[in-house]
């Protein structure tokens, strides 16, 4: 090793000796304090099956990391997942839990002066949170996709935890016995990883890859599997390489880079909170980069060439199979940026020179999409006048407008309510206030709500406007969600009524609220600012410093 690191301090000061004396005692020799010194950042738990096996693959990373003349240092982090995290609190610990991750990873690596990270990535927020920490520090980084689980079946038929999530929907609407619900969620999860349709952890693990941020073909896996283990001895092999090359999280992610991303996600029609988390990594980045924009633009321009579910009935293992990640970059052709640089050394173009698609029918050409009506679409207007998000996936018989009557609601539960004694009518919108980023506090989700009308029969017959965000997995209907301004400060959303007309046209990118100038200046006149209580402590921290979607809900203002 020639570089020079900022690990090893200078000998005989304050520094260099008590952390010589703490790392005598855990083994270190004299030679081990003088290499590369990589963070192996670990969000085990066994709260959750998506972390459960995150122990195993820490093991094997600093095993390669060691081999290749680096010192491994194990770091743990918090560890959320939106289906066990989501009781407390309304839900305000999801989304402010990737915000968490980042600063726990500032704390340690920075603090200690390490020299890179091998991040071990897998549920939702770790992976944005890994991937902020990386652009904030700017010290070489590698993500390691750690796999997606097994599913089962029920009665005969594919079971996951996205049919799971919905059928939880259909049992709060009256539909479905509790019974059987339970006997779904015993057979739909076989072994550990994350989800295993192309929700945001599938997506975020492509968007990833082609970010530049992993190492190329790794996303996504199979958790657990050789072809996992073998990634993850590349990647400990590799990280060491990183540091002596000074090859930066800020030299990979570039306008391209990031144009890259987007469009890998929008190929896939994969989840609407990549948007977010990927501006809020532009953010940490101290980049002037608008996703949103970005995303708007890509969006008439890329056509969706993979349908795995619940966009469609490829499974995840096919796409896997099929090429992953790297076979949907190599089907965009030349709309990529092909001269983006990786975390491979070599730019994005040179690593798909040899990339193959292995099953032209799961990942598919420009040509011969699955669909060219774009799957995500921002949408604005006297609602939503800082935007809006609607999901649209590739079904081409979905309805794409809706005006009606509102149904105005302040939290879920009184939603639910209304659901299960039929107090919603087919033709109205419903919309759910205070579930914003300040109103929650944390964002709570709208998709409990969505799956309810869906098991009552309205899925199709009732549009849904909120602030709150969706679950990554699937949306039902037609959804908008992550209106801004948020309700609780006083955007439009927050001064609807009952009886209100609101209008949604998905392919004008529309949402409009029907109510005049004069009758809004008169509602904003007794408007109070209601957001929920936080309860102190990390939510009321969250609470006060969050920044709006706009700035990737990130907890540091733009510079």
């Amino acid at each position: 090793m020639n570089k020079k690191l900022r690990s090893n301090f200078v000998r005989g000061t304050s520094p260099w000796a008590v952390r010589r004396a703490q790392w005598r005692a855990l083994g270190f020799t004299d030679e081990d304090m003088e290499k590369p010194k990589i963070a192996v950042v670990n969000t085990s738990s066994k709260l959750a099956i998506c972390f459960s096996h995150l122990d195993g693959v820490a093991e094997k990373v600093s095993e390669a990391i060691r081999a290749a003349g680096g010192l491994p240092l194990e770091v743990r982090t918090a560890a959320p997942s939106d289906f066990i995290t989501s009781p407390g609190r309304r839900g305000g610990y999801i989304l402010s839990a990737r915000d968490l991750v980042t600063n726990d990873i500032e704390v340690v690596v920075e603090g200690a002066q390490l020299d890179g990270m091998v991040c071990l990535t897998s549920c939702d927020k770790t992976v944005p949170g890994h991937l902020m920490a990386a652009a904030r520090l700017n010290i070489p980084t590698l993500m390691v996709v750690c796999g997606y689980q097994p599913s089962g079946e029920y009665k005969g038929e594919h079971c996951d935890i996205e049919e799971v999530f919905l059928a939880a929907g259909h049992t709060a609407a009256g539909k479905l016995p509790v019974e059987e619900l339970a006997d779904m969620a015993d057979v739909s999860i076989k072994g550990p990883g994350v989800c295993s349709g192309m929700g945001t952890a599938n997506s975020m693990h492509i968007a990833t890859e082609a970010l530049g941020m992993c190492l190329p073909g790794t996303a996504p896996v199979a958790a657990n599997s050789d072809k996992m283990f073998a990634d993850v001895a590349a990647a400990g092999k590799r990280i060491v390489e990183m540091v002596e090359e000074d090859l930066r999280p800020r030299d990979i992610m570039t306008p391209e880079a990031f144009s890259n991303s987007a469009m890998s996600v929008l190929a896939v029609s994969g989840s609407i909170n990549c948007i977010k988390h990927l501006q809020a990594v532009a953010v940490e980045a101290g980049m002037d980069l608008n996703v949103y924009d970005l995303f708007d633009k890509l969006s008439d321009k890329v056509p969706v060439l993979a349908a795995v579910r619940p966009n469609g009935e490829d499974s995840i293992e096919a796409f896997e199979a099929a090429g992953g990640a790297r076979a949907v970059m190599k089907q965009l052709g030349d709309l990529v940026n092909a001269d983006a640089m990786t975390v491979s050394g070599k730019t994005m173009g040179e690593n798909l020179v040899d990339a193959t698609v292995g099953d032209q029918n799961v990942i598919r050409s420009r040509e011969n999409a699955f669909s060219h009506t774009p799957p995500i679409v921002i949408v604005r207007g006297s609602l939503a006048p800082g935007g809006a998000i609607i999901k649209l996936g590739i079904s081409q018989d979905r309805v794409f407008e809706m005006t009606g009557p509102a149904r105005a609601f302040d939290t879920a539960d009184e939603a639910l309510d209304c659901i299960r004694n039929k107090g919603v009518k087919a033709g109205e919108v419903v919309v759910l206030k205070g579930l914003g980023l300040k109103g929650g506090p944390g964002m709570s989700t709208a998709s409990r709500v969505v799956f309810a009308l869906d098991g009552a029969g309205l899925g199709e017959e009732v549009a849904v406007v909120s602030d709150g965000q969706n679950s990554g997995l699937v949306n039902r209907g037609l959804v908008v969600g992550e209106v801004e301004p948020e309700a609780a400060i006083g955007g439009p959303l927050g001064l609807v009524e009952d009886g209100d007309i609101i209008s949604i046209d998905a392919r004008a990118k529309t949402v409009d609220l029907k109510v005049s100038e004069e009758e809004l200046a008169r509602r904003r006149e007794r408007f109070q600012v209601r957001t929920s209580e936080s309860g102190g402590g990390w939510l009321k921290i969250y609470q006060e410093t969050v920044q709006p979607l706009s700035s990737g809900a990130v907890l540091t203002k733009r510079s």
